[in-house]
């Protein structure tokens, strides 16, 4: 039996939430670009839930914009299972959702004129887009194409086609909000549309229209949405559940989206009101900080330990006890005490719980060699800043941020190139550095590799050799791992000698 709305009435509801008949009745009011997991699992997962509680009352047409091939939504009704998976508060979460949130998915390329028949709907209330990093592009086309190439241009072609519909009045502007993975999505994806709409040389009433009766919001995204799991637990799930669904998706408990705007947007999204992960504020930094400092900071920092003791993923790195007290010491003594922004101590313990909750999760594979991608890029971004405020406030080496630099080091010490790709070595094997900085690490290894490294201040960008201790401590360290193994290292980091001014 395969999901659909007319197979619901046979499905077993006690392990499963199903849909409320009176939810397939309900308005669009949302235009989503993007069929993504991650938007099936955050803002579609609080769109249902709202519905379900009688508070949004509105549903998602989706625009599928690449291989116009609908049908795996289409035979199911556009109906999907999330099975959310995880540790929340140190208690084991197992829960399964038949979302209806998506009342149908059109296909770009073959069905345009579709998607614009809901630019013109006056149910229609909310843009919501994830096109990846990449979408958020300017390309300068005309948007009186079928369709329109670019995702931005897309979105004029919408807002266009909405102004001409209502006559540009004022309440017929939409709060469009950006989930792609880049600061300020919403403000590019404005600045975007704002130029294309010059190129295209459309009116200036029109102009008037898009900048003051639409709301472009930046937001933040969190969640893990790894999507559909592998065959085995495909299998095991559907045996489970009791029928077939070719867009089941796991998803851990940990959920936010953060979403700037002012009242104005906290009026449309009334969604917000059934779930604490919702975030609408004027101001979201403190978010990013957060996720970027205390979950992909400690990622950062602990990835090359991991790896070097030869943990293969995160969970089971949660099961050692030394690393596990490693990542909780970093978070609450280092990690939380330099973040670059005004954070107060709950913000910062809680924020840590969750982490710890997270990377807990057994029900994710979550690989430490993963992490290391970009693992250059992944330091300058979201640990440079860090060392420089700890010393800046309190002008001493951050041990725990020290060992996982040290620790970065070796992972990064290339012992062969091969196909024009660099690889170390570990206990017999090799592995590869997937970095785009992995031929400057190569190039640095001669003698006094890691002096070399950390005074390069040109590719840092920051002096590291001017702040005391931080290149002996990293040194020692690196020697450590190289002569006595990861373990010891690990095990002599609370007898670290602490460099001060």
């Amino acid at each position: 039996m395969i999901l659909s709305q007319e197979n619901l009435q046979f499905i077993n509801r006690e392990h499963i939430v199903t849909p409320l008949a009176s939810s397939f009745d309900l308005p669009e009011k949302v235009l989503q670009f993007g069929t993504g997991v991650l938007l099936r699992g955050l803002p579609d997962y609080f769109i249902h839930k709202a519905n379900q509680q009688g508070v949004f009352n509105g549903r998602i047409a989706v625009v599928k914009s690449t291989r116009g091939d609908t049908t795996e939504f289409d035979s199911q009704d556009s109906l999907y299972t999330l099975c959310i998976r995880g540790v929340e508060s140190g208690q084991l979460v197992e829960e399964n959702i038949i979302s209806s949130a998506i009342s149908r998915v059109i296909a770009a390329e073959n069905d345009w004129a579709s998607v614009l028949s809901v630019a013109s709907s006056k149910d229609l209330k909310i843009i919501v887009s994830n096109t990846t990093e990449v979408g958020i592009t300017l390309v300068n086309e005309k948007i009186d194409q079928n369709p329109p190439s670019s995702f931005p241009a897309k979105v004029l072609a919408v807002l266009y086609q909405r102004f001409k519909a209502f006559g540009g009045s004022k309440d017929s502007g939409l709060v469009i909000i950006a989930t792609e993975l880049i600061p300020d999505n919403g403000t590019k994806l404005a600045t975007i549309v704002l130029q294309l709409a010059q190129f295209n040389n459309l009116e200036s009433s029109f102009v008037a229209w898009l900048t003051t009766a639409n709301k472009f919001c930046n937001s933040l995204v969190d969640r893990i949405v790894p999507g559909k799991p592998d065959e085995n637990t495909v299998a095991e799930l559907q045996q489970a559940l009791g029928y077939k669904d070719e867009l089941l998706a796991m998803a851990e408990p940990y959920r936010l989206w953060a979403i700037e705007g002012a009242e104005q947007v906290k009026e449309v999204l009334e969604f917000a009101a059934v779930d604490a992960g919702v975030i609408i504020a004027e101001d979201i930094e403190i978010y990013r900080e957060l996720k970027v400092r205390l979950l992909n900071g400690t990622h950062t920092l602990s990835a090359g330990i991991a790896f070097l003791l030869g943990i293969d993923t995160v969970k089971n790195a949660m099961k050692d006890e030394q690393v596990k007290q490693y990542i909780s010491t970093l978070m609450s003594n280092e990690i939380s005490l330099a973040i670059p922004y005004e954070v107060n101590a709950k913000q910062t313990t809680d924020f840590s719980k969750s982490v710890i909750d997270r990377f807990a999760n057994p029900f994710i594979e979550h690989l430490w060699h993963s992490i290391t991608f970009q693992y250059t890029m992944k330091m300058k971004i979201r640990i440079l800043p860090l060392i420089a405020n700890y010393y800046d406030i309190y002008n001493k080496v951050p041990a725990h941020i020290a060992l996982g630099f040290a620790a970065y080091l070796v992972f990064m010490k290339a012992n062969h190139k091969e196909d024009g790709k660099y690889y170390g070595s570990l206990n017999g094997k090799t592995y590869l550095i997937n970095d785009d900085s992995a031929a400057y690490f190569h190039q640095q290894q001669k003698e006094n590799y890691v002096t070399n490294v950390l005074s390069d201040s040109g590719f840092w960008k920051l002096d590291l050799a001017a702040l005391p201790g931080f290149m002996e401590t990293v040194n020692e360290k690196y020697n450590e791992i190289l002569n006595n193994g990861m373990e010891t290292a690990l095990s002599n980091l609370s007898t670290t000698k602490i460099y001060s001014a």
